[in-house]
């Protein structure tokens, strides 16, 4: 007698919900997505919507019944409303004892200095004086300040240049929301995607090269021209983080590398706009990798099943300024060795993240790599401009 096939629930309906899906359907696994736009990317593939709010537990409730396992799309979720049902049978994946100090970024800076990985130096914005505000012993101006939660493509983030920006913040906001970051000055950014299954085993895809723009990211290399040290560093904390927190399911890791070594900008407790080109450049995508993790199956190995790629962000438009919308989709079709992945938006809002495209690249050594990928890039910029939205 051969068992049911696996349903899972996922907390969100983004692209990322939506990439879910899609690996879903190759394993003929059944997803079930909250989320409160009928509109949204992973709507259309999936088995069954609860129309609710992410943050909505009720919504949740619902749609944790008939399911095998739950996920979450990204961090934003009501933990401490969610233990009740964590504690009536329902398996988070990952659990919520180990995303809770990954949801605030104040909490993942404790996490990194308790564990001694290394991070760019921090405060939080509460030790800083209202009536007389100054940096501490040492750190110059400019200096970045992040909120603890909710931050995302550069949203959340803001640079400070002199006393007065710092003084304007601290009159706006809740100083024991926020923390401030000296300034890194680094050489390049990396990446790296891992996955922990229910047995303790760690599988990483390989360390990436990313590249923001007005902190967007632009584009992802894989792999990335490093020593095989740095690698191997990169790996040994993530592998930590896994441990030190019985982490089970998909985390992704944003580094800095340069003078100071390797640092550990953020983490994210997801999957992750740096993996993306796994779906089409290895034997298992970091979408995979977590469907097999929440549904219980067997998670297969990661291997790089090209020489490496080049995965380039689609960011929306401003139509008027812009080349027909299906003109610029059918011309990146038409690619060599180029997938297309649209993320079916309502809407092209400019900055808004639309869909990815990753180049499959050939050249056997790292120089040669990066020379095409970034012929492929400037392939790719002619026809779909990168335009960032300025902050108001």
């Amino acid at each position: 007698m051969t068992s049911s096939p696996a349903t899972i629930g996922v907390v969100g309906g983004g692209q990322l919900a939506r990439m879910l899906v899609q690996a879903a359907s190759e394993r003929q696994i059944a997803v079930s997505v909250q989320t409160g736009a009928a509109d949204d990317p992973a709507v259309d593939g999936a088995s069954r919507l609860i129309s609710a709010d992410p943050r909505d537990v009720a919504g949740t409730r619902q749609l944790v019944e008939g399911c095998d396992g739950i996920t979450f799309e990204n961090e934003w979720v009501n933990i401490d409303a969610l233990i009740p049902l964590e504690l009536q049978g329902v398996r988070f994946r990952p659990a919520l004892a180990a995303l809770s100090p990954l949801v605030d970024k104040l909490l993942q800076r404790q996490l990194l200095a308790d564990l001694c990985i290394a991070c760019p130096p921090w405060i939080p914005l509460s030790r800083i004086s209202p009536s007389q505000p100054a940096l501490p012993t040492g750190w110059t101006f400019p200096v970045m300040a992040k909120a603890a939660r909710g931050g995302y493509d550069g949203k959340g983030t803001l640079i400070l240049k002199s006393v007065d920006d710092l003084a304007q913040l601290m009159r706006r906001v809740n100083a024991s929301e926020w923390l401030l970051e000296a300034w890194v000055h680094y050489e390049r950014e990396l990446a790296l995607v891992v996955s922990r299954d229910g047995q303790g085993r760690v599988r990483s895809f390989p360390l990436v090269e990313t590249h923001q723009s007005s902190q967007v990211c632009d584009w992802v290399l894989a792999p990335a021209a490093v020593d095989q040290s740095i690698e191997a560093l990169a790996y040994n904390v993530a592998a930590s983080l896994l441990t030190k927190l019985n982490y089970v399911g998909v985390m992704a890791l944003e580094f800095f590398h340069g003078p100071s070594g390797l640092q550990v900008n953020e983490i994210a407790p997801r999957t992750h706009n740096s993996g993306h080109f796994s779906i089409d450049a290895c034997s298992s995508s970091q979408f995979d990798q977590q469907l097999c993790i929440v549904a219980g199956l067997p998670v297969p190995s990661v291997q790089l099943t090209s020489r490496g790629a080049l995965m380039v962000n689609l960011l929306g438009l401003d139509p008027d300024q812009a080349a027909p919308l299906e003109q610029r989709l059918s011309s990146l079709q038409n690619l060599p060795e180029s997938h297309l992945h649209w993320y079916q938006k309502p809407s092209e809002t400019p900055g808004r993240k639309l869909g990815h495209v990753t180049v499959l690249l050939r050249e056997q050594t790292a120089a040669k790599r990066r020379d095409e990928a970034m012929a492929a890039l400037e392939v790719i910029r002619r026809i779909w401009p990168l335009q960032v939205e300025e902050d108001d």
